[in-house]
């Protein structure tokens, strides 16, 4: 899961070596904490958290397959 968050997030940002990607798991929860730039941070997010709520609905779906809770925040 860390992988794939890791993989959108770069693709998205203007400086993918800034991007950090932790994450902390709690029985069937997932909570995955992305870090980038601040000037990337406004990308990772998007117009009015666009961006941000479809890396978390792609997130989500991927963690039902394995029976995950997943959780996303972007600062």
């Amino acid at each position: 899961m860390k992988e794939l968050v890791e993989f959108i997030a770069r693709s998205l940002v203007e400086n993918p070596d800034a991007v950090r990607v932790k994450t902390r798991r709690s029985g069937s929860n997932l909570h995955v904490r992305v870090t980038a730039s601040p000037e990337d941070t406004g990308r990772l997010i998007g117009r009015r958290g666009r961006t941000a709520q479809a890396i978390r609905s792609v997130v989500k779906v991927a963690g039902m397959r394995r029976g995950l809770r997943v959780t996303v925040d972007i600062d």
